[in-house]
């Protein structure tokens, strides 16, 4: 079984929805545009619909005419990137500042086009929950709509998740069963020193050479505490201080991530960045505070329901065009959150394309929109009988 037909026929009305969605993107916790899109289509098709979900995000239920069997959750992520978008296409994006830059409006349209298939084909066993969550990019919209009671109000046997990946091999689908994605830190660290005239250094202490300084250490904690085979990124993203060229400034922030698999190293990392805070600031007599805040979950598919997704896949892009991925990916995605309450998976799905994700000039191979939405909708089909 290849594309769903049906779905094919959509293809142009998905494209219409993906690029009105792309020129009208909105951050996290903002998508309000963007789930009142997503509202509307639900309801034009009939089916029941749940707004404010961890804020903005949506929530379809869709009964099937067939036995009463089983409840699959599909989720797709709807928010965007602040980044300028540069790719001059017709219809870029009409907001300064942000961009569609990780494919979510696809992921969108996506679930959006299974879901439009499923209410026009309802002949299927149990229910489908189609969850539209707002703030992957790092603002906890998975754990905000957890919070607001996803499960509990919405209770699923399994669920499933896909990302776009721009690699070059359209219709090629691969899942990491285990450990896939990893875990991630945000940390801020502030110096509290104090400023002088730039021409008289040493009436100052200056946070910006403490920055440098503490930086340095900072890359000596993986490179020297983490075992060489153990997966583990810490970096450093921003440095913000000063205002004048002629003025030593009294604070300087530093900030970044970290990411993992293990979660005994995470501590162990997390205890090392506090004592060279701390050592710092003891050896300069300032004050140095470091904010660090777990933002994602390592991602764990569940093994056998990895290969249940690769097989569904099989039926829509082909045997040939599925694999099973070897290596973890130093990325993260909120979906792990779901998928510590939920047993599920996360494929990615290939496309043309040779910039990466989050680059100003990404451009989105549209023709991936019918893929993703047929391989949830056979999901659909296939999970929720009630003889499995």
């Amino acid at each position: 079984m290849p594309i769903i037909d049906q779905i094919a026929q959509y293809t142009d009305d998905l494209i219409a929805i993906r690029r009105d969605l792309h020129q009208h993107p909105e951050l996290g916790m903002q998508e309000v545009r963007t789930s009142g899109v997503v509202k509307k289509w639900l309801q034009e098709w009939g089916i029941e619909t749940h707004t404010g979900i961890g804020k903005t995000g949506v929530v379809g239920v869709l009964k099937g005419q067939g036995k009463a069997g089983r409840t699959i959750g599909l989720r797709a992520d709807m928010d965007a990137l602040p980044i300028h978008e540069k790719t001059n296409l017709p219809f870029s994006s009409k907001t300064a500042g942000v961009m569609h830059a990780c494919g979510h409006d696809a992921h969108t349209t996506m679930l959006l086009g299974a879901a439009r298939y499923l209410a026009e084909n309802p002949n299927f066993d149990g229910t489908a929950v189609l969850i539209f969550q707002p703030a992957e990019e790092g603002l906890g919209g998975a754990r905000a709509m957890l919070a607001d009671g996803l499960f509990d109000k919405f209770p699923c046997d399994e669920i499933y998740g896909m990302h776009n990946n721009p690699n070059g091999r359209p219709g090629s689908v691969g899942v990491k069963p285990g450990q896939a994605m990893a875990g991630a830190d945000f940390f801020d660290i502030r110096i509290q020193a104090s400023g002088s005239h730039a021409a008289m250094p040493h009436q100052s202490v200056d946070p910006i050479v403490i920055a440098s300084s503490l930086v340095q250490q900072l890359q000596t904690i993986v490179s020297r505490n983490v075992p060489p085979v153990e997966p583990l990124v810490l970096s450093v993203t921003q440095i913000h201080s000063g205002s004048a060229y002629n003025v030593i400034p009294s604070e300087c922030t530093i900030s970044g991530t970290m990411r993992y698999f293990s979660l005994e190293l995470a501590d162990m990392v997390r205890k090392r960045m506090k004592e060279l805070c701390d050592g710092m600031a003891s050896g300069y007599g300032i004050e140095i505070s470091l904010d660090n805040r777990n933002i994602f979950d390592v991602l764990v598919n569940d093994e056998a329901l990895s290969q249940v997704m690769l097989d569904i896949a099989a039926d829509v892009v082909g045997k040939d065009n599925i694999a099973v991925t070897p290596d973890v990916v130093t990325g993260s995605e909120d979906f792990a959150d779901m998928l510590r309450v939920i047993p599920g998976a996360y494929c990615t799905v290939g496309h043309e394309g040779t910039l990466p994700l989050h680059n100003d000039g990404f451009i989105l191979d549209e023709s991936i929109l019918p893929v993703g939405a047929s391989i949830y909708a056979r999901i659909i089909e296939q999970r929720t009988s009630a003889n499995i």
